[in-house]
């Protein structure tokens, strides 16, 4: 049994496949970033899905692409905990931003890739081998325009009073936006990029007030500048897209690309499809 799993932050998706490429299952958890969870957090999340604890004997590879997983210290304490589920698996771990490149991208296609999810991140395909030139130092540093930098910029709209009354009464509805709840989540809880990635969702629904059309354009900004931009020939190939905040700012990112000269490719909300089939071409071709 082969195992295909796609993790954000907030969630992973798992589809175990036999020899022959048939799906036997599918599945989802919570996130598995291994920057910002424990080791035991890690665990539970895994064995309490049913289908992974009762297959996990049967489990001979394991493919998983993770945010969190470009630096080596956090890629190895998910392997470890993966070692102790899947003993009878060969276990293969890359970043976020593989699963992106192979889910979007054809083959031998020279294209940029982007990930807008509760996190971000940027990457360079030339048709065989990724690059990515700036290493990403999580949410609070980086992760310009994905769900967790929205939230942050809600978060201090509404603090700073810079919503429209009839908006910020809205928002108050929707969340508990007292201080002591919110530094809680932030600064104690696990988890505190996707926490602060849920307030995206009332950025989204809300999209057409003046406000929040600004903060969606300057945090889109800032990523193409210090992201795409970074490329030379960034505005001479396709630029390609994954994540539920891409999917669901898709006429925003389409207008701020069109003004920096930038094209526009594909936008998938959910990889994980196009990534079992990448890895069914792989079973057919002998090379898995």
């Amino acid at each position: 049994m082969i195992l295909v799993v796609d993790s954000g932050s907030t969630k992973t998706d798992w589809i175990a496949i036999d020899a022959e490429g048939n799906v036997l299952f599918s599945t989802q958890t919570l996130g598995l970033n291994p920057q910002v969870l424990s080791s035991a957090i890690l665990n539970e999340r895994i064995i309490n899905n049913y289908d992974l604890f009762q297959n996990r004997m049967n489990v001979t590879q394991l493919y998983f692409y993770g945010a969190g997983c470009g630096v080596a210290s956090p890629q190895e304490r998910i392997r470890k905990v993966f070692e102790q589920i899947f003993a009878s698996a060969e276990i293969n771990i890359k970043e976020d931003t593989y699963a992106a490149v192979y889910a979007t991208v054809d083959i031998h296609q020279k294209a940029i890739v982007c990930i807008l999810g509760t996190g971000s991140n940027c990457t360079y395909y030339d048709g065989k081998y990724i690059e990515q030139r700036v290493t990403s130092l999580g949410y609070i540093l980086m992760d310009e325009a994905s769900g967790n930098f929205y939230g942050k910029q809600l978060i201090r709209s509404y603090y700073f009073n810079k919503m429209p009354a009839d908006i910020r009464a809205a928002f108050e509805n929707e969340y508990d936006l007292s201080p002591d709840t919110i530094k809680e989540n932030v600064y104690r809880k696990e988890n505190p990029n996707t926490y602060l990635a849920t307030f995206s969702k009332f950025l989204i629904q809300n999209k057409s007030v003046p406000l929040f059309q600004e903060i969606i354009k300057n945090g889109l900004e800032r990523f193409i500048n210090h992201q795409i931009l970074q490329f030379e020939n960034a505005k001479e190939v396709p630029v390609h897209f994954i994540g539920s905040i891409a999917f669901y700012l898709t006429e925003e990112i389409q207008s701020v690309l069109e003004e920096k000269g930038l094209t526009l490719g594909r936008i998938v909300q959910r990889p994980i499809d196009q990534l079992v089939s990448f890895h069914k071409d792989m079973l057919n071709n002998s090379l898995v």
